[in-house]
């Protein structure tokens, strides 16, 4: 009998080589009510957060969560097909397919699995998935667990999804993008992508998770499901997934992420339902609006409230992030394998939350070292 390593050692020496390369992680905790808090004991402002538009504090939001802590509890209990299902859930699902125009939605404990349920249910040995290059995780590990077959097009090159899609002998197909990718906040050309879907009667898979500020898919050609979260615009914690009905239907059906797991707390599912009802209202149009101009703050006519600044190597990003925190302003270094070989960066996040000073030190703190 061989000796087996022991898993302590193992766990080592691989953190050893994480570490090596400079890639080492721990997460940190900033003692906040929106933007600012304290970072270990010092008064910081967080440019690192997807609370896009303040809504994680807004009274609203809150007096919705208070109000289903006090009917329904803590958590709702069960599996949304064993009784865990609450008339909230049934309400958000409403709402949300209403705001994005579709016959249904389905709600996701989160938005990584609506990701994992929408691909495993959906692709298989028999289906080409057409994966943007720089898609999320949760979209890779979707397709992987479903065990299609892969065809990785250029970064929203729509041309290369037409000649991938012309020379597939599969039965069905789906292409699959972020509208807003999640690393450098550009945007999918949706539209174009739609009617190249619709001329191959492939389906679109959009992940809008960080579609704040557009690009809009309302009304596009062909069939398409929406997927989204609840844990950023909407300042709760979940994802969904809407479009067609009898693909909403399935997914309930077959989706493992949806049944094998507890239904997301009432309380957030509450505060999502407040936070949708401010994003449609006057008020949702002036955060947007407000928020609009602090990403021009920085990078003018940018399509999202990500705004990467490219440092190269591990170590750059690492001390750029430590002069900005030495100033009191928290930006996240984003290193591999989140990001390619040589494209570490600082990834501000914006929200309608930050005030005007706030963005005003971060600009001048920016222009310092990316002049």
């Amino acid at each position: 009998m061989s000796a087996r390593d022991e898993w302590g050692v193992w766990a080592a020496e691989q953190a050893a080589e994480v570490r090596a390369r400079g890639r080492w992680r721990a997460p940190r905790d900033l003692d906040a009510f929106g933007p600012e808090g304290k970072l270990d004991g010092r008064p910081v402002v967080s440019f690192a957060s997807n609370d896009y538009l303040g809504l994680t504090h807004h009274p609203h939001v809150v007096a919705a969560a208070h109000d289903a802590l006090d009917r329904w509890g803590t958590g709702a209990g069960a599996a949304r097909l064993i009784v865990g299902s609450r008339p909230v859930h049934t309400d958000l699902e409403r709402a949300l397919a209403a705001w994005k125009h579709t016959p249904s939605a389905v709600l996701f404990s989160t938005g990584f699995a609506a990701n994992l349920g929408v691909l495993t249910t959906l692709a298989g040995p028999d289906v080409l998935v057409c994966s943007d290059e720089l898609n999320h995780a949760s979209i890779i590990d979707g397709r992987r667990l479903a065990g299609a077959q892969l065809a990785v097009y250029r970064h929203c090159d729509v041309a290369h999804v037409d000649e991938l899609l012309r020379a597939s002998d599969q039965a069905r197909a789906i292409v699959v993008s972020e509208s807003v990718f999640s690393m450098d906040g550009d945007v999918a050309p949706v539209a174009e992508l739609a009617a190249t879907c619709a001329r191959h009667r492939a389906l679109l898979v959009l992940d809008e998770a960080h579609a704040v500020l557009g690009p809009d898919a309302d009304g596009l050609p062909g069939e398409i499901l929406r997927v989204g979260t609840l844990s950023k615009t909407l300042g709760a914690l979940g994802g969904f997934v809407a479009g067609p009905t009898a693909l909403t239907e399935l997914l309930v059906n077959r989706a493992r992420s949806y049944i094998f797991t507890t239904a997301s707390t009432p309380a957030d599912a509450a505060a999502a339902l407040a936070a949708l009802a401010v994003v449609r209202s006057s008020e949702g149009d002036a955060l947007r609006a407000r928020l609009r101009a602090h990403v021009d703050r920085l990078r003018v006519g940018h399509p999202s409230p990500i705004v990467p600044y490219l440092c190269g190597d591990e170590q750059s990003a690492l001390d750029a992030a430590d002069v900005l925190l030495d100033e009191g302003l928290v930006v996240t270094a984003i290193r591999p394998p989140t990001v390619p070989e040589g494209t570490s960066r600082l990834r501000v996040t914006l929200s309608a939350a930050h005030t005007d000073e706030q963005v005003a030190r971060l600009a001048d703190a920016l222009a310092t070292r990316f002049a």
